[in-house]
Protein backbone atom coordinates (compact mmCIF):
# COMPACT_ATOMS: atom_id res chain seq x y z
CA UNK A 1 0.00 0.00 0.00
CA UNK A 2 2.98 2.33 0.29
CA UNK A 3 3.19 4.26 -2.92
CA UNK A 4 5.97 3.19 -5.23
CA UNK A 5 6.15 3.12 -9.02
CA UNK A 6 7.23 -0.49 -8.65
CA UNK A 7 3.88 -1.52 -7.16
CA UNK A 8 1.53 -2.51 -10.01
CA UNK A 9 -1.54 -2.18 -7.81
CA UNK A 10 -0.71 1.43 -7.00
CA UNK A 11 0.18 2.23 -10.58
CA UNK A 12 -3.25 1.11 -11.76
CA UNK A 13 -5.04 2.61 -8.78
CA UNK A 14 -3.61 6.04 -9.57
CA UNK A 15 -6.05 6.23 -12.47
CA UNK A 16 -8.87 6.34 -9.90
CA UNK A 17 -10.96 3.76 -11.78
CA UNK A 18 -9.89 0.38 -10.39
CA UNK A 19 -12.37 -1.93 -8.77
CA UNK A 20 -10.57 -1.52 -5.45
CA UNK A 21 -11.12 2.24 -5.51
CA UNK A 22 -14.81 1.83 -6.32
CA UNK A 23 -15.26 -0.87 -3.71
CA UNK A 24 -13.56 1.26 -1.10
CA UNK A 25 -15.80 4.23 -1.77
CA UNK A 26 -18.94 2.10 -1.68
CA UNK A 27 -17.84 0.41 1.53
CA UNK A 28 -17.13 3.71 3.20
CA UNK A 29 -20.49 5.15 2.21
CA UNK A 30 -22.28 2.24 3.85
CA UNK A 31 -20.03 1.80 6.84
CA UNK A 32 -19.88 5.40 7.99
CA UNK A 33 -23.62 5.27 8.62
CA UNK A 34 -23.31 2.35 11.04
CA UNK A 35 -21.80 1.90 14.52
CA UNK A 36 -18.14 1.00 14.96
CA UNK A 37 -17.35 -2.48 16.25
CA UNK A 38 -14.83 -2.95 19.05
CA UNK A 39 -11.49 -3.93 17.55
CA UNK A 40 -7.75 -3.68 18.17
CA UNK A 41 -6.40 -0.20 17.49
CA UNK A 42 -3.04 0.93 16.08
CA UNK A 43 -0.34 2.60 18.14
CA UNK A 44 2.90 3.42 16.36
CA UNK A 45 3.88 6.94 17.48
CA UNK A 46 6.96 7.37 19.65
CA UNK A 47 5.81 8.55 23.12
CA UNK A 48 9.14 10.37 23.62
CA UNK A 49 8.04 12.79 20.89
CA UNK A 50 5.77 14.52 23.42
CA UNK A 51 8.84 16.23 24.85
CA UNK A 52 10.23 17.76 21.68
CA UNK A 53 7.60 20.17 20.34
CA UNK A 54 9.37 23.43 19.36
CA UNK A 55 6.63 25.68 20.72
CA UNK A 56 5.98 28.83 18.76
CA UNK A 57 8.43 28.03 15.97
CA UNK A 58 5.95 26.47 13.52
CA UNK A 59 3.61 29.21 12.30
CA UNK A 60 1.84 26.96 9.80
CA UNK A 61 2.09 23.67 7.94
CA UNK A 62 1.36 23.52 4.23
CA UNK A 63 0.30 19.94 3.61
CA UNK A 64 0.48 18.46 0.14
CA UNK A 65 -1.55 15.42 -0.82
CA UNK A 66 -3.16 13.79 -3.87
CA UNK A 67 -6.68 12.87 -4.93
CA UNK A 68 -6.16 9.27 -6.09
CA UNK A 69 -5.55 7.30 -2.91
CA UNK A 70 -8.89 6.25 -1.33
CA UNK A 71 -9.68 6.01 1.51
CA UNK A 72 -6.70 8.17 2.49
CA UNK A 73 -7.01 11.13 0.15
CA UNK A 74 -9.54 11.49 -2.65
CA UNK A 75 -12.41 13.67 -3.83
CA UNK A 76 -15.94 12.76 -2.83
CA UNK A 77 -18.99 12.97 -5.06
CA UNK A 78 -19.17 16.72 -4.49
CA UNK A 79 -15.53 17.27 -5.39
CA UNK A 80 -14.42 17.90 -1.81
CA UNK A 81 -11.00 16.64 -0.73
CA UNK A 82 -11.62 14.01 1.96
CA UNK A 83 -10.06 10.93 3.52
CA UNK A 84 -8.14 9.60 6.48
CA UNK A 85 -5.00 11.58 5.59
CA UNK A 86 -6.99 14.77 5.03
CA UNK A 87 -8.66 14.48 8.43
CA UNK A 88 -5.35 13.59 10.07
CA UNK A 89 -3.56 16.62 8.61
CA UNK A 90 -6.27 18.91 9.95
CA UNK A 91 -6.19 17.25 13.38
CA UNK A 92 -2.40 17.66 13.52
CA UNK A 93 -2.63 21.39 12.86
CA UNK A 94 -5.45 21.78 15.38
CA UNK A 95 -3.43 19.91 18.01
CA UNK A 96 -0.39 22.11 17.50
CA UNK A 97 -2.74 25.13 17.27
CA UNK A 98 -1.38 26.46 14.00
CA UNK A 99 -2.75 27.38 10.59
CA UNK A 100 -3.05 24.50 8.15
CA UNK A 101 -3.53 24.35 4.40
CA UNK A 102 -4.08 21.34 2.15
CA UNK A 103 -3.20 21.38 -1.52
CA UNK A 104 -3.76 18.50 -3.92
CA UNK A 105 -1.14 17.61 -6.55
CA UNK A 106 -0.97 14.88 -9.16
CA UNK A 107 0.85 11.89 -7.71
CA UNK A 108 3.70 12.05 -10.20
CA UNK A 109 4.39 15.68 -9.22
CA UNK A 110 3.74 15.63 -5.47
CA UNK A 111 7.20 14.61 -4.24
CA UNK A 112 8.93 17.11 -6.52
CA UNK A 113 6.57 19.82 -5.28
CA UNK A 114 7.63 19.08 -1.71
CA UNK A 115 11.31 19.10 -2.68
CA UNK A 116 10.78 22.45 -4.43
CA UNK A 117 9.33 23.99 -1.23
CA UNK A 118 5.79 24.16 -2.58
CA UNK A 119 4.72 22.69 0.75
CA UNK A 120 6.04 21.72 4.18
CA UNK A 121 4.82 18.13 4.38
CA UNK A 122 3.49 15.44 2.06
CA UNK A 123 0.78 13.17 3.45
CA UNK A 124 0.03 10.81 0.58
CA UNK A 125 1.61 7.42 1.34
CA UNK A 126 5.09 8.10 -0.03
CA UNK A 127 7.19 4.97 0.47
CA UNK A 128 10.36 5.10 2.55
CA UNK A 129 12.90 4.04 -0.06
CA UNK A 130 16.62 4.85 -0.32
CA UNK A 131 15.82 7.31 -3.11
CA UNK A 132 13.12 9.07 -1.10
CA UNK A 133 15.25 8.93 2.04
CA UNK A 134 17.94 10.98 0.31
CA UNK A 135 15.43 13.75 -0.39
CA UNK A 136 13.11 13.68 2.60
CA UNK A 137 12.82 12.93 6.29
CA UNK A 138 9.80 11.07 7.61
CA UNK A 139 7.56 11.33 10.65
CA UNK A 140 6.83 8.45 12.96
CA UNK A 141 4.61 5.77 11.44
CA UNK A 142 0.96 6.57 12.03
CA UNK A 143 -0.51 3.47 10.40
CA UNK A 144 1.32 0.22 9.69
CA UNK A 145 -0.13 -2.15 7.10
CA UNK A 146 0.10 -5.75 8.30
CA UNK A 147 -0.45 -8.97 6.43
CA UNK A 148 -3.33 -11.19 7.53
CA UNK A 149 -5.04 -14.44 6.71
CA UNK A 150 -8.68 -14.45 5.67
CA UNK A 151 -10.81 -17.58 5.93
CA UNK A 152 -14.43 -18.50 5.51
CA UNK A 153 -16.45 -17.62 8.61
CA UNK A 154 -16.77 -21.21 9.78
CA UNK A 155 -13.00 -21.71 9.65
CA UNK A 156 -11.87 -18.42 11.18
CA UNK A 157 -12.42 -19.24 14.85
CA UNK A 158 -9.43 -21.05 16.26
CA UNK A 159 -7.51 -20.56 13.03
CA UNK A 160 -3.83 -21.47 13.16
CA UNK A 161 -1.27 -21.29 10.32
CA UNK A 162 0.11 -24.52 11.71
CA UNK A 163 -3.11 -26.28 10.69
CA UNK A 164 -2.83 -25.37 7.00
CA UNK A 165 -1.19 -28.64 6.04
CA UNK A 166 -3.07 -30.13 3.10
CA UNK A 167 -4.90 -26.86 2.39
CA UNK A 168 -4.38 -24.18 -0.23
CA UNK A 169 -3.73 -20.51 0.49
CA UNK A 170 -4.36 -17.87 -2.16
CA UNK A 171 -1.88 -15.03 -2.65
CA UNK A 172 -1.30 -12.27 -5.20
CA UNK A 173 1.49 -13.37 -7.49
CA UNK A 174 4.74 -11.49 -7.02
CA UNK A 175 3.61 -9.76 -3.83
CA UNK A 176 5.51 -9.32 -0.57
CA UNK A 177 2.87 -11.53 1.01
CA UNK A 178 3.71 -14.31 -1.42
CA UNK A 179 7.34 -13.98 -0.31
CA UNK A 180 6.19 -14.15 3.33
CA UNK A 181 4.46 -17.45 2.65
CA UNK A 182 7.49 -18.81 0.82
CA UNK A 183 9.80 -17.82 3.68
CA UNK A 184 7.76 -18.72 6.75
CA UNK A 185 5.31 -21.39 5.55
CA UNK A 186 7.14 -23.07 2.66
CA UNK A 187 5.30 -26.38 3.07
CA UNK A 188 1.82 -24.84 2.65
CA UNK A 189 0.34 -25.12 -0.83
CA UNK A 190 -0.10 -21.75 -2.50
CA UNK A 191 -2.17 -20.66 -5.46
CA UNK A 192 -1.25 -17.44 -7.20
CA UNK A 193 -3.78 -14.90 -8.51
CA UNK A 194 -3.39 -11.77 -10.58
CA UNK A 195 -5.01 -9.58 -7.93
CA UNK A 196 -6.12 -9.57 -4.30
CA UNK A 197 -9.77 -9.43 -5.36
CA UNK A 198 -9.42 -12.50 -7.57
CA UNK A 199 -7.88 -14.44 -4.67
CA UNK A 200 -10.52 -13.30 -2.19
CA UNK A 201 -13.32 -14.10 -4.62
CA UNK A 202 -11.85 -17.60 -4.98
CA UNK A 203 -11.96 -17.95 -1.19
CA UNK A 204 -15.59 -16.86 -1.12
CA UNK A 205 -16.42 -19.39 -3.84
CA UNK A 206 -14.65 -22.23 -2.01
CA UNK A 207 -11.89 -22.68 -4.59
CA UNK A 208 -9.18 -22.14 -1.94
CA UNK A 209 -9.09 -22.64 1.83
CA UNK A 210 -7.61 -19.31 2.97
CA UNK A 211 -6.08 -16.10 1.69
CA UNK A 212 -3.02 -14.19 2.85
CA UNK A 213 -2.31 -10.62 1.85
CA UNK A 214 -2.50 -6.93 2.67
CA UNK A 215 -4.93 -6.58 5.55
CA UNK A 216 -6.15 -3.11 4.70
CA UNK A 217 -7.13 -4.06 1.17
CA UNK A 218 -8.81 -7.20 2.47
CA UNK A 219 -10.81 -5.15 5.00
CA UNK A 220 -12.73 -3.41 2.22
CA UNK A 221 -13.50 -6.69 0.50
CA UNK A 222 -14.72 -8.09 3.83
CA UNK A 223 -16.97 -5.08 4.25
CA UNK A 224 -18.62 -6.07 0.95
CA UNK A 225 -18.77 -9.77 1.88
CA UNK A 226 -19.83 -9.78 5.55
CA UNK A 227 -21.55 -13.18 5.50
CA UNK A 228 -18.70 -14.98 3.80
CA UNK A 229 -15.40 -14.53 5.50
CA UNK A 230 -13.42 -13.09 8.39
CA UNK A 231 -9.88 -12.21 9.33
CA UNK A 232 -8.29 -15.31 10.84
CA UNK A 233 -5.43 -15.44 13.32
CA UNK A 234 -3.04 -12.63 14.13
CA UNK A 235 -1.82 -9.60 12.22
CA UNK A 236 1.75 -9.93 10.92
CA UNK A 237 3.97 -6.85 10.96
CA UNK A 238 7.09 -7.31 8.84
CA UNK A 239 8.48 -3.86 7.89
CA UNK A 240 11.23 -5.34 5.72
CA UNK A 241 8.61 -7.17 3.67
CA UNK A 242 5.45 -5.08 3.95
CA UNK A 243 7.02 -1.63 4.32
CA UNK A 244 7.44 0.74 7.24
CA UNK A 245 3.83 1.87 7.09
CA UNK A 246 2.31 5.26 6.43
CA UNK A 247 4.34 8.30 7.44
CA UNK A 248 4.47 12.00 6.57
CA UNK A 249 7.38 13.22 4.45
CA UNK A 250 9.09 16.58 5.05
CA UNK A 251 12.06 18.10 3.24
CA UNK A 252 15.34 16.70 4.57
CA UNK A 253 16.55 18.68 7.57
CA UNK A 254 13.21 20.30 8.39
CA UNK A 255 13.23 18.96 11.94
CA UNK A 256 10.98 21.72 13.25
CA UNK A 257 7.98 20.60 11.22
CA UNK A 258 8.78 16.91 11.66
CA UNK A 259 9.00 17.26 15.44
CA UNK A 260 5.72 19.14 15.55
CA UNK A 261 4.03 16.38 13.54
CA UNK A 262 5.48 13.63 15.74
CA UNK A 263 4.39 15.49 18.87
CA UNK A 264 0.87 15.87 17.49
CA UNK A 265 0.66 12.18 16.56
CA UNK A 266 1.38 11.19 20.16
CA UNK A 267 -1.19 13.65 21.49
CA UNK A 268 -3.81 12.48 18.99
CA UNK A 269 -3.29 8.90 20.12
CA UNK A 270 -3.49 9.83 23.79
CA UNK A 271 -6.68 11.87 23.43
CA UNK A 272 -8.41 9.28 21.25
CA UNK A 273 -8.59 11.33 18.04
CA UNK A 274 -6.36 8.96 16.08
CA UNK A 275 -8.50 5.99 17.13
CA UNK A 276 -11.61 7.90 16.11
CA UNK A 277 -10.23 8.46 12.62
CA UNK A 278 -9.21 4.81 12.29
CA UNK A 279 -12.66 3.57 13.28
CA UNK A 280 -14.35 6.05 10.98
CA UNK A 281 -12.39 5.25 7.84
CA UNK A 282 -11.76 1.54 8.48
CA UNK A 283 -15.01 0.09 9.84
CA UNK A 284 -13.68 -3.44 9.31
CA UNK A 285 -10.50 -3.17 11.35
CA UNK A 286 -7.39 -4.89 10.03
CA UNK A 287 -5.35 -5.13 13.24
Amino acid sequence: MLRSSRDPFLASRSQGKTRWGLAALAALTLALAGPAIAQPLPYHADPDAREILPMGSVPAIRFLTTTDFPPFNFRDGGGELVGFNVDLARRICAEVNIACTLQAWPWDQAADALADAQGDALIAGLAITPENGARFDFSATYLALPGRFVAQAGDAEGFSPGALSGKTVGIREGSAHARFMERYLPSVARQGFSSEIAALDALRDGAIDAYFGDAMRASFWLNDNPECCLFAGDAYFRPKLFGEGLTIAVPAGNDTVRHAIDWALVRLKENGALDELYLRWFPVGFY
